[in-house]
């Protein structure tokens, strides 16, 4: 059912994304605390979280600018973890292609894998439903405030944090945090399987290229694998329908 108003659609937008604000904020925090161990200073960690606005491209970036890295290896590295967004573009371009393209663009740099998440379960398919634009914007603007929020802190408190706590650790189970709910069917977990194998035999490659090659042959294989599986399942689909006929 359709929202009555765009009132009603924020605020169920609100409840539904609530409980993902303090993950969102303490995953911040977490990246923002990395950000000045890597050697950033105060203003470029800032204007890193405000301008890349991505954890996962900004923690797989860290290393190699703390290993003075190519800057193309850098941006390289950051595009291909961040080429997930092509998709949630395609999901989402049409809902609202009826928009401007700049009111596009800023809500584009603004929504994080959780809304599109939270808004793909919502409306699954493009219907033409009153209260859509408002209820994407209030799943939108609290995760951006969250997650500035929290990297904020992580960036003012990062010098103070001893390197004895594992931040390394606490990165990578806030990665785990995001990636698991995302394995939802087989052609998922196989592309992380993959990835995994991947990162450990390539993790000597200069540069952490090895990375890299990791979340481009975990991808091929994502897609592949699923490909594979719906052309599977269309074919049992069409040969119960002759059944049946």
């Amino acid at each position: 059912m359709s929202f009555e108003s765009d009132k009603a659609a924020i605020k169920e937008g609100l409840r539904v994304g609530a409980p993902t604000w303090f993950g969102i904020g303490a995953w911040g925090m977490v990246v923002g605390v990395a950000m000045i161990k890597a050697g950033l200073t105060l203003p470029q960690a800032l204007g890193m979280t405000l301008l890349v606005f991505a954890g996962s491209a900004q923690l797989a970036s860290l290393p190699l600018i703390a290993a003075h890295a190519p800057v193309w290896v850098i941006f390289a590295t950051a595009l291909v973890v961040n080429l997930r967004f092509l998709i949630f573009s395609a999901i989402l371009a049409p809902h609202f292609a009826h928009l401007h393209w700049r009111t596009r663009a800023w809500l584009g740099f603004m929504t994080g894998d959780i809304s599109v998440s939270l808004f793909i379960q919502r409306y699954p398919k493009f219907i033409e439903e009153r209260g859509k634009l408002a209820y994407l914007k209030s799943l939108v603007f609290p995760n951006w405030g969250a997650w500035q929020t929290g990297s904020i802190i992580g960036i003012l408190l990062g010098s103070q944090v001893p390197s004895s706590w594992g931040l390394g650790f606490a990165g990578t189970l806030a990665i785990l945090c995001i990636m698991l709910p995302l394995i939802i069917n087989r052609a998922a977990f196989a592309g992380v399987v993959v990835a995994g194998i991947v990162a450990l035999l390539a993790v000597n490659l200069p540069y952490k290229l090895g990375l890299l090659l990791a979340v481009l042959l975990g991808m091929g294989t994502a897609m592949m694998l699923e490909e594979y599986l719906d052309g599977k399942k269309e074919s049992a689909t069409d040969k119960n329908n002759e059944e049946q006929a």
